[in-house]
């Protein structure tokens, strides 16, 4: 997934590690406004670990989430990506591993604006009631 390089600063004598990814090619997020915009990595992380926050989701397996959408984005083929993609990809991934980290990153990617949207968002993940249950 990336490589680890530990480092030596000739100016102060410190150490120090680095980690690279392969970036296969360079991704530009369309958003919903038409703004283009460099993807950043660092950017999706951040999204994905606050959705995660104190949740019991090993670092690594998010890690490899993450690693694993990036990949996704960089296969379709295009250069533009509809930021509305790569939510439902985070999305899609989030609610394999994690059902709450699920409703929260979706309650900011659908910018939900009060507890009846949350409810809704909810009704549609529960099963319906069965006569008789």
């Amino acid at each position: 997934m990336a490589i680890r390089r530990r480092r030596f600063c000739p100016a102060c004598g410190g150490r120090f590690t680095t980690y690279e990814r392969v970036q296969l090619r360079d991704l530009v997020v369309v958003k919903s406004n038409g703004k283009r915009e460099d993807f950043e990595r660092d950017k999706l992380e951040r999204s994905v670990r606050i959705a995660l926050q104190k949740r019991p989701v090993e670092p690594e397996r998010v890690d490899q989430m993450i690693s694993g959408i990036v990949r996704r984005l960089e296969s379709m083929g295009e250069t533009d990506i509809p930021s509305k993609t790569i939510g439902e990809i985070v999305m899609e991934r989030l609610a394999a591993i994690d059902s709450v980290a699920y409703v929260r990153f979706a309650s900011v990617y659908k910018n939900f604006q009060a507890t009846d949207d949350f409810e809704d968002f909810l009704a549609e993940l529960r099963p319906p009631v069965q006569p008789g249950d």
